[in-house]
């Protein structure tokens, strides 16, 4: 949509039809199914040596001395079976030792919740565009109708730059609010762990929009004087989905680097990205996104399984940037006027369900019950092999997954998601609290999410947890989580504890969502 001049009253938009993720899960392309299958068998080497490993020990345990006496007397004189039985061992030890991927286990986490002073209303986020005279009227009033029905409640924050009157957008500013999210953050994860920073072998931080020099990363080492020889990244222009991007990159890291803990720092930063045009495509993101940021503490130590809540089981990215239309459908760009905003293509919800029937596609094989693998793809291959008139079976991920975290982007896709999936509202009753409470943050929201789910006391032992972010590229990012131990909340500090009898609450739910 082209911008208009600021004192311009622009045409009255013609009626739009509500913006769909398209049934993603009814078309299925197979070599996604297959992409599933490779990750699958790519530690197939390791999946087949652990039962055999297994077995091979359990039968150990049966024999007795004078079962190994009569070994022993009949390998003496046989050299040759004692060579080979001894170079199977060691073949098998030495492959099933190289091939075992070393367990990621979640210590903790700890989400930022903002001083009482950064609380942000309707009202007073209306009062504060009406008092910058950069919005015309028409625009005004379009920015409070996304805001009803965005999903979003009257506790979000923002940051001072932005509630200050005039608005004082500047580069100190923004310093000001990373440091204190990424600090707060990091402070509560640190004290809750008893972690001390020189321990921290890697260190990743995303920021999408904001990426200063020294980079947000430095500032973290630097604050906390962290080890000379720390394994630093800083990743920028990722988007929404940048968060389970960057467990995954720890998650490799770990890998490599032994006995060592690395802490993942998700967040966005507001006070420069704040939209004073009126562009009504980027005017969206002002009435979306609110301040908010995540620490979370992964280890490889062996020794830390004892006290970490979850262990990491899967990742999958998906990413669509090939495809012209799915690179910009988030970009950040200047309106006509020269302004700087964050645009949403009127192809997002498409590009989104494109996206997520990728991953969910990839996942399923790596996740779902055999019993949902075989009768999804018999329907599969009855429809391309035999061209019968059937829908692909839709797997019930409900069997799969105890907690789902999905991304609290906007109401529109949570409202699609929860109906693609088959979902209850007991399942999408994190991520819409969340969006509720503390508005769109980014890729920090999964976690304010899974908060929400600790808070609520329903983490019980091996429990399975889905989280799954989209973001520009555009992306789509999924992490499988499996709970160590029951989380009990009596223990718990998180952003959610002082108020979490409160929720839920009645979100009214609207026919038309328009851009929201």
């Amino acid at each position: 949509m082209d911008s208009s001049a600021p004192n311009a009253t622009p045409p009255a938009p013609e009626p739009t039809q509500p913006r769909r993720l398209p049934d993603f899960l009814q078309s299925v392309r197979l070599k996604y199914v297959k992409l599933g299958y490779h990750h699958l068998i790519s530690h197939g080497m390791y999946l087949l040596l652990s039962p055999l490993m297994a077995l091979v020990a359990v039968q150990l345990s049966t024999v007795s001395p004078g079962d190994l006496a009569g070994l022993w007397e009949q390998l003496r004189y046989n050299l040759v079976s004692v060579l080979t039985c001894t170079t199977l061992l060691v073949f098998l030890s030495t492959v099933y030792l190289l091939t075992r991927p070393r367990p990621v286990y979640l210590v903790d986490f700890a989400c930022y919740k903002p001083e009482p002073e950064r609380r942000c209303t309707r009202e007073t986020f209306m009062r504060c565009s009406e008092a910058t005279g950069s919005f015309t009227d028409a625009n005004l009033d379009f920015q409070r109708k996304i805001l009803e029905r965005s999903g979003l409640g009257e506790d979000t924050y923002l940051p001072p730059a932005v509630l200050r009157l005039p608005p004082n957008p500047c580069m100190d500013e923004a310093r000001k609010e990373a440091s204190t999210v990424m600090f707060g953050a990091i402070d509560q994860l640190l004290e809750k762990t008893g972690v001390r920073p020189k321990d921290i072998g890697i260190l990743v931080v995303n920021c999408s929009l904001f990426n200063p020099t020294p980079s947000l990363s430095a500032m973290v080492v630097n604050h906390y004087k962290l080890r000379g020889n720390v394994a630093s990244y800083n990743l920028g222009g990722m988007g929404c989905s940048a968060g389970l991007l960057s467990v995954d990159l720890a998650k490799d890291l770990l890998q490599a680097h032994r006995n060592t803990h690395a802490l993942v720092i998700s967040m966005e930063n507001i006070t420069l990205n704040w939209y004073f045009g009126n562009d009504r495509s980027m005017l969206v993101s002002n009435c979306l996104f609110r301040m908010g940021g995540a620490a979370i503490l992964l280890s490889n130590r062996r020794a830390d399984r004892r006290r970490a809540k979850y262990e990491l089981v899967h990742t999958v990215r998906t990413h669509r940037g090939a495809d012209d239309r799915c690179f910009g459908c988030v970009a950040q760009g200047e309106d006509g006027e020269g302004k700087v905003g964050v645009s949403l293509s009127k192809d997002l919800m498409a590009v989104a369900g494109e996206a997520l029937k990728t991953n969910i596609t990839t996942l399923g094989p790596l996740v779902l019950p055999l019993s949902e693998q075989l009768l999804f793809m018999a329907t599969l291959v009855a429809k391309k092999a035999f061209k019968a008139k059937v829908k692909p079976y839709i797997p019930d991920f409900k069997l799969a997954f105890e907690h789902f975290c999905i991304h609290a982007g906007g109401r529109a896709v949570l409202d699609e998601l929860e109906k693609n999936l088959e979902l209850t509202e007991w399942h999408m009753e994190p991520s819409r609290m969340t969006l509720h409470r503390f508005g769109n943050t980014s890729s920090s929201s999964l976690w304010y999410e899974l908060a929400y789910s600790e808070a609520k006391g329903r983490i019980g032992r091996r429990d399975r947890i889905w989280q799954i972010a989209f973001g520009s590229g555009f992306k789509c990012n999924s992490a499988v989580w499996r709970a160590l131990r029951t989380v009990c909340p009596e223990t718990e500090k998180n952003p959610w504890m002082d108020e979490i009898d409160h929720f839920p609450v009645e979100v009214p739910k609207i026919s038309k969502v328009g851009n929201a």
